[in-house]
C-alpha cells in the first residue's frame, strides 16, 4: 500500500528537532512522496534545502501563501518569477485567498492569486489553493481563468456539496485530510457525492492533525487515519483509498502534455 502526501510544510520550524526521524516514520508508512507547498519567501530556501537532500521524497512547489500577501507582494512575487526561471517545481502554491485572518489586503490577494495563476498557465504547472473563508469567490477566480489548461487541487477542502461540485465542474481535485475525522464535521455526508477518483490525500502538517491526534502536531505518518476514514466514507478498504488517492495525486501532478 503507497501513499503520497500532497501538501505538508515539512521544512517547518516545529520539525526541526526530529526531521530526520519524521523522514523515517513516514516511510514506514507506506509514504513514497511529499509534496511541499512554499509559502513566502523566506520559506524557499529551506523548502528546497530538504526536498535537494531527499529528491525521490520531498518535492517543492512555488508559490505565495495569501496570508503573506502584505505591502511587499510585488517583491515576493519577484523572487519566485526569478526561481521559476531557474528551476523545476511540481507546483504553483500554495496561492489563492484567505479572509479568516483578515482582510486588509484583499484586493492584493486577489491580484496576486490571479498573477500566480497566469505562471500555472505559462509553465504549464498545476496549483494548490488556499481557500479559508474564501470559496466562493475562489471558485469564482479559478472560473474566470479557467481556460481548459488550469488544473490543481483545492487544499484543505471543507465546502458543501455544491461547491464540491464546482470544483469538480473546472476539473481539479479535492484535498482530503485530517478535518474528514473530526467529530460532527459534514465532510463525509460531501464525499459522498463525489468519485474517488477527483481526492488526493494530504495532511497540511505540521497543521490539522486528525482524530485521535487532534490538536497535536501533524505529520505525514498520520494520513492512515485519513485513508481509514475515507474507507468508511467509500464503503470500501484502505488498499482501494490508497491505489486510487495515489494514482489520483501521479496524475494531478504529472507534467503537461506539451
Amino acid at each position: 500500500m503507497e501513499l503520497i502526501d500532497t501538501h505538508a510544510h515539512l521544512y517547518a520550524d516545529a520539525f526541526d528537532e526530529d526531521r530526520t526521524a519524521l523522514l523515517q516514520r513516514l516511510q514506514a508508512a507506506n509514504i513514497i512522496k511529499v509534496y511541499l507547498p512554499n509559502i513566502d519567501a523566506t520559506t524557499i530556501a529551506p523548502m528546497l534545502a530538504l526536498s535537494d537532500a531527499h529528491p525521490q521524497l520531498c518535492v517543492p512547489m512555488i508559490g505565495l501563501h495569501p496570508c503573506y500577501v502584505e505591502a511587499d507582494m510585488e517583491q515576493q512575487l519577484g523572487i519566485m518569477e526569478q526561481w521559476l526561471e531557474k528551476r523545476s517545481f511540481a507546483a504553483i502554491g500554495e496561492i489563492g485567498l484567505d479572509f479568516f485572518h483578515s482582510t486588509a489586503y484583499r484586493m492584493e490577494q486577489e491580484k496576486a492569486f490571479e498573477r500566480q495563476l497566469g505562471w500555472a498557465k505559462q509553465y504549464q504547472l498545476p496549483v494548490a489553493l488556499h481557500c479559508r473563508d474564501s470559496l466562493t469567490e475562489s471558485i469564482a477566480i479559478v472560473r474566470k481563468h479557467q481556460d481548459g489548461t488550469l488544473r490543481g487541487v483545492f487544499h484543505c477542502f471543507s465546502g458543501d456539496v455544491i461547491a464540491a461540485k464546482a470544483v469538480l465542474e473546472l476539473g481539479f481535485y479535492l484535498g482530503i485530510g485530517g478535518i474528514v475525522t473530526f467529530k460532527n464535521n459534514t465532510l463525509a455526508a460531501v464525499l459522498a457525492e463525489v468519485p474517488l477518483e477527483r481526492v488526493v490525500l494530504e495532511t497540511d502538517a505540521p497543521y490539522l492533525a486528525p482524530a485521535p491526534h487532534r490538536g497535536k502536531r501533524n505529520e505525514p505518518a498520520y494520513l492512515s487515519f485519513v485513508v481509514d476514514k475515507l474507507a468508511e466514507v467509500y464503503s470500501t478498504d484502505a488498499a482501494t483509498i490508497a491505489a486510487v488517492t495515489t494514482q489520483n495525486a501521479k496524475m494531478l501532478f504529472a507534467p503537461a502534455v506539451k
